[in-house]
């Protein structure tokens, strides 16, 4: 079944059965009335269920796959560089350089119906809403929460290199302290289709952050069938032989870190597969065995143990573990799956499914990943022997180029335990990284804070209340519903002119009430509740390539039996043993060595 709207088709799956329908319905209006977060924890777990289906047959917009000419493929083991044919029938689809899909029909926000592109300026808005004075910290997450979501991030999204041609410019207002007359914005390169923007990387799960996203990159990163490893950490020159995710003025230490921790589980697979499998390996074999195995871990670390910290309701931390288990968990690891349904078992496995519509990332999805809150301006390194200082640096001292070397210089122990052992930013107003608001890439000065908030507006995401009812959430009805804090209230009321529907997305988000144990925003969520089921659901190495052929029995139980904590001790188990012997979530803050 389609729809059309303004030319963008929505694409649906069959129709679902009366009593799915039924409850689907049923789930919105508990929602609505109750809240899913206040529910009984089966009952809010049903809830989201139908919540999401009803996302999936109303929030996914087609943006266009292009046809392969001249080829015919009927199979296709491993996982390419570019990430096509993962699906067989559509082999571009999900491949670097394809469009970015929509939640939100385009037609309702491209350009913006209701509202001026360039009001209020984004400048004005950073400065007087964002700016950081002093840390709000995050205190039930660590810094190594912030550093992966980084990490990962840069394996999902990237506009790639902007358009320099006819930029934006806004004035800087009376008492801004920015040392230029104007903030200049750069515009995001376009795509084939009037509102439409393209992906540098893949939009698979594919560790692209780690392993490139073409054959070119690939290789350079290769050392055989391994990942090149120099002095303990990854060779400093990659960072100036390419970008690898599309984002290299975002490249700083804790990105190293996690870069060089899954190089290094990449290297043991390796030499795990070697050891257990017994047979000769072709290089080529093992390298892209060793992948789909690193790139699976990184995967579940994600769905059971990162998003479970950063949104640690009850509720989300059962259907988060649910997503790769199923509501049986111990049944499916003793005996493996007992039903194609992902419910039951899970979705890693289980038959792959688009519902209705080609596989891609969105735009919104990207907007609500806006999280540099987290990012701390300060850091304090420290020895685990001892838990003694080690230095004090900024974030600009370990960005880009310095990353590595000073990474080195640390050493990984060291910065894994500080990070451990360290708060992040909460993720609200007032909480900017100040380094981040005087963003110098390539001798240019820009305020990312700034360019965080017009690019929602450029690529046609909607502003908060039009987000909220895209989302089937009742828009707020006036300023003090966005926050309990009435300064706050006053601020935004007077940059947005007394006007509630002109208010950012980014700026609703980081302001409205969160359901108790959220990093981030319940509107927020419902996009994750959306694609972060989609992007495993819709590849097929997550789902019917989940199997021995694909991945051997070996792969498939290193997998199941490795979290982050077993990969940070198979690497660092001597500095690291001590200190996470009361750690259950790595992403959780870690116990101090006293002095």
């Amino acid at each position: 079944m389609t729809t059309e709207r303004g030319g963008w088709v929505q694409l649906q799956r069959q129709p679902a059965s009366r009593l799915w329908r039924l409850w689907m319905n049923i789930a919105g209006g508990l929602d609505r009335c109750i809240g899913w977060d206040k529910l009984p924890l089966s009952v809010g777990i049903a809830t989201l269920s139908g919540m999401r289906g009803k996302l999936r047959q109303q929030n996914l917009f087609d943006t266009g796959v292009p046809e392969v000419n001249g080829f015919a493929r009927t199979h296709f083991d491993y996982r390419s560089a570019d990430g096509m044919w993962n699906d067989l029938a559509h082999p571009k689809m999900g491949a670097a350089e394809t469009n970015f899909g929509r939640n939100v029909c385009p037609v309702d926000c491209l350009p913006e119906l209701k509202h001026e592109l360039r009001a209020p300026n984004p400048r004005t808005v950073s400065h007087a809403l964002l700016t950081r004075e002093k840390l709000i910290p995050a205190t039930s997450l660590n810094v190594l929460a912030a550093a992966w979501l980084q990490f990962e991030v840069h394996d999902w999204f990237s506009h790639g290199k902007n358009e320099k041609r006819d930029p934006y410019v806004f004035p800087v207002g009376p008492g801004d302290p920015w040392p230029l007359e104007n903030v200049t914005i750069e515009r995001t390169r376009r795509g084939d289709v009037a509102g439409v923007f393209r992906s540098e990387d893949t939009h698979w799960w594919d560790g692209s952050q780690i392993y490139g996203s073409n054959a070119q990159q690939q290789t350079l990163l290769r050392d055989g069938a391994r990942l090149k490893i120099q002095g303990g950490t990854i060779p400093a020159d990659l960072i100036s032989h390419f970008d690898f995710s599309g984002q290299q003025a975002g490249f700083w230490t804790g990105w190293a870190v996690l870069h060089t921790l899954f190089a290094l589980e990449h290297n043991a697979i390796c030499e795990y597969l070697e050891r257990r499998e017994k047979r000769a390996w072709d290089e080529e074999e093992l390298f892209q065995t060793a992948r789909l195995i690193n790139v699976a871990l990184m995967a579940k670390i994600h769905t059971t143990e990162w998003t479970p910290a950063v949104i640690a309701h009850r509720t989300t931390q059962r259907g988060m573990r649910m997503n790769w288990w199923g509501i049986s968990e111990r049944l499916r690891r003793s005996i493996g799956r007992v039903s194609s349904s992902e419910m039951i078992s899970g979705i890693v496995g289980s038959p792959t499914d688009h519902h209705g519509v080609p596989y891609s990332l969105t735009e919104e999805f990207v907007a609500v990943y806006r999280m540099h809150p987290l990012i701390p301006d300060d850091f304090v390194f420290r020895s685990p022997v001892g838990g003694v200082p080690h230095r004090h640096m900024r974030l600009t001292e370990l960005r880009t180029k310095r990353a590595i070397p000073i990474l080195k210089e640390i050493g990984m122990p060291a910065a894994l335990y500080s990070f451990g052992t360290s708060h992040p930013g909460a993720i609200t107003l007032h909480n900017y990284p100040q380094t981040l608001q005087n963003f110098d890439r390539e001798g240019k000065l820009f305020d990312l804070a700034a360019v965080d908030i017009f690019r929602d507006r450029e690529r046609g995401v909607p502003r908060y209340n039009d987000f909220r009812r895209a989302f089937r959430r009742a828009p707020v009805r006036d300023f003090e519903q966005l926050s309990v804090n009435p300064l706050w209230v006053e601020e935004i009321r007077e940059i947005y002119d007394d006007d509630i529907d002109k208010v950012d997305l980014m700026i609703g988000l980081y302001t409205e009430p969160r359901p108790k144990g959220f990093a981030f925003s319940d509107t927020a969520f419902r996009v994750f509740l959306l694609m972060a089921s989609r992007r495993l659901k819709s590849d097929r190495f997550f789902t019917e390539c989940y199997n021995e052929q694909h991945y051997t029995r070996s792969g498939l139980d290193w997998i199941d039996n490795n979290s982050m904590k077993t990969v940070l001790l198979r690497h660092f188990r001597q500095e690291l043993e001590d200190v996470l012997e009361s750690v259950d979530n790595a992403f959780f803050p870690w116990p101090r060595i006293a002095s």
